[in-house]
């Protein structure tokens, strides 16, 4: 039987690591090892149990506890606390209406090397600084759909697993797999030395187009994306091996980088995997 705890207050201090702590106290970069996320969404939750993820607490509308909960809840140790309370308790937490009623406090995985992660990879998404949590998630899910094996991040982009990121990705930030870069040695030296030929996506007109039968016949490739609005750094796209755009028309010069990976993804990741 879970272990049940009641809510009336939103004050109630049980509810701080839902409502109070920040993204950055979640991670808890002093303590790594104690470090957190929020999951949300039954959906969101049942996939990080998937990846592996460990459970800490839940909070729930009461009635989800023997309702839409109750498969996820049999999943997890019985003395996990519970947290529920009634809707008007918990629409006191900014944003409560779009996680389906369900919230859990989960341990941060512990993350893996560049090279384990790319261990068997033959196409990977790599993210310079992308630094909108709700394009990190739809870039997620695209490459999840779009057959990209796994994806990278610089360090001063956005976290995958920020509660609008992995509810924007449907979860899917737990089934891709994915790390940060190195910051202390060039990450294209560490993708050219595990046998990938990178291929920036950039606004040039010394690219190649994105159907070019060069890129699909690489049986390595990295797909690397830049921020929102000033996309790669120069220098990011001279050590690349490919420049690489996305033809347009009616005078449209660029897409959102979330649009552009699904793109990118389907003609790199999806047509490959086919081939």
């Amino acid at each position: 039987m879970a272990n049940i705890i009641p809510i009336t207050s939103f004050s109630a201090p049980e509810l701080d690591v839902f409502a109070r702590l920040t993204e950055n106290q979640l991670v808890n970069r002093a303590d790594p090892a104690n470090a957190m996320f929020i999951a949300e969404s039954p959906l969101v939750i049942g996939r990080a149990l998937d990846g592996g993820c460990v459970p800490l607490s839940f909070l729930m509308e009461t009635k989800h506890v023997e309702g839409k909960a109750a498969e996820i809840l049999s999943r997890c140790p019985e003395d996990i606390p519970v947290y529920t309370a009634e809707l008007d308790v918990l629409t006191q937490l900014t944003g409560f209406k779009l996680t389906r009623g369900m919230l859990c406090a989960m341990r941060r995985p512990a993350l893996k090397s560049v090279a384990e992660i790319c261990t068997n990879a033959r196409r990977i998404a790599v993210l310079e600084n992308v630094m909108n949590p709700t394009n990190i998630g739809a870039i997620f899910r695209s490459a999840a759909a779009l057959g990209m094996d796994a994806v990278l991040l610089t360090a001063a982009g956005s976290d995958p697993l920020y509660r609008r990121a992995s509810r924007v990705s449907m979860g899917t930030v737990f089934q891709v797999p994915w790390t940060y870069l190195p910051e202390d040695v060039s990450w294209q030296d560490t993708l050219h030395g595990l046998g990938f030929k990178t291929a920036a996506m950039a606004l040039r007109d010394d690219t190649l187009p994105l159907s070019d039968p060069r890129l699909e016949k690489e049986p390595k490739l990295a797909v690397v994306l830049g921020t929102e609005g000033d996309g790669l750094a120069n220098t990011t796209i001279e050590h690349c091996d490919y420049t690489v755009k996305i033809p347009m028309s009616h005078g449209v010069d660029s897409l959102n980088v979330a649009a552009a990976s699904a793109v990118a993804f389907y003609q790199l990741g999806t047509l490959h995997n086919k081939a």
